[in-house]
């Protein structure tokens, strides 16, 4: 009986002493499995991303935010992702391992999404832009290198200091003449795209600050009602906008004739622009970028007459279009003017 006693209380005292929990280095067992492929940053910047189609994942990418939830991001390492590089990991981790992982990767790399607004905008770039403009703003590597001209970087401060918030919107809307950037205005209500424009704006451009240089913006013209409170009340209607814009006088008073603007647009634009003003004149071949098409559908929401007058006195930076002030006379500017307005814009 003492025997057994004896060989039964050291039992007892060892089971009464507390279990030692060993703390699971989620670092560490990141920079042992993850981090050769999604970068040390978890911005996927490896020495293995230009061996991998599609890439390793940018945690730190806005589409990032909005997609990789915590079950997501556990399901991916346990189990991996097809099509991809990404293998499972349930073979060499445990669950609490993964766990660790999942809350390292949403903790430490990923963009903090606070608002209702910045989750919704990122949703619609997620969903609409970042197949060409990529996770980062900076562009997607097949359309950087697939694409002639590249898609925008957003994080170029060239780019940022020269835009305005009302031209994205217009980009967004209409699109870009002569690139792959179409216009989203059909699937898009106009809320959506202000806001996807606002979540690029703050996502990717801290230096927004300049105007618009040489492009004429699209001013917001508004209706204005006044009640017997004796204040305004006013309202945006965006076919009144548009239709407001478009139809201004030319500037300084002067009245353009198309019938003698056409001689001098023959005689002068059309070997760049085309007789028919698709930007396909015979020179245009030669030019990048490629003369302005006045059919597009953004040359048709952008180029009122006086727009037209500015751009074609002033010319456009970056590009081959001269200054015709130092040709023309205000009254034929605004002639030429007048036919390009008449016969392509709104014809």
């Amino acid at each position: 009986m003492k025997l057994v006693l004896s060989l039964f209380l050291p039992c007892l005292l060892l089971s009464a002493v507390p279990l030692q929990v060993v703390a699971i280095d989620a670092k560490a067992l990141y920079k042992d499995y993850c981090s050769v492929c999604h970068g040390d940053n978890g911005d996927g910047n490896s020495h293995a991303k230009q061996g991998l189609v599609p890439p390793p994942r940018d945690f730190t990418s806005p589409s990032s935010t909005v997609e990789l939830t915590r079950p997501r991001i556990i399901h991916a390492i346990r189990d991996g992702v097809p099509g991809t590089a990404m293998t499972g990991w349930k073979t060499r981790l445990n669950d609490d391992q993964i766990e660790a992982l999942a809350d390292l990767i949403r903790i430490d790399f990923m963009l903090p999404s606070t608002t209702e607004t910045t989750t919704e905008g990122g949703q619609i770039y997620a969903a609409y832009c970042s197949v060409c403009h990529g996770d980062s703003g900076k562009g997607a590597v097949w359309a950087t290198t697939g694409l002639s001209p590249r898609p925008a970087d957003f994080t170029n401060p060239q780019f940022q200091t020269s835009m305005t918030r009302d031209h994205l919107i217009q980009s967004v809307s209409y699109g870009r003449p002569e690139t792959a950037m179409t216009g989203w205005k059909k699937r898009l209500t106009d809320k959506q795209i202000e806001t996807v424009v606002d979540f690029v704006i703050t996502a990717f451009m801290p230096d927004f600050t300049g105007p618009v240089q040489g492009e004429e913006k699209v001013v917001s013209a508004k209706s204005t009602h006044e009640h017997s409170d004796g204040h305004d009340h006013t309202h945006a209607d965006p076919d009144t906008e548009l239709s407001v814009y478009m139809s201004r006088p030319p500037a300084n008073g002067l009245q353009g004739n198309a019938v003698r603007g056409r001689d001098l647009y023959i005689n002068n634009c059309a070997t760049c622009h085309g007789e028919n003003g698709d930007g396909r004149g015979p020179r245009a071949y030669f030019i990048n970028p490629k003369p302005r098409n006045f059919l597009h559908t953004a040359s048709r929401a952008s180029l009122n007459r006086p727009a037209l007058q500015r751009i074609i006195s002033k010319g456009k930076l970056r590009t081959e279009m001269p200054a015709w002030e130092k040709v023309f006379d205000a009254q034929q500017i605004a002639d030429v003017g007048e036919y390009v307005f008449t016969a392509f814009i709104q014809p």
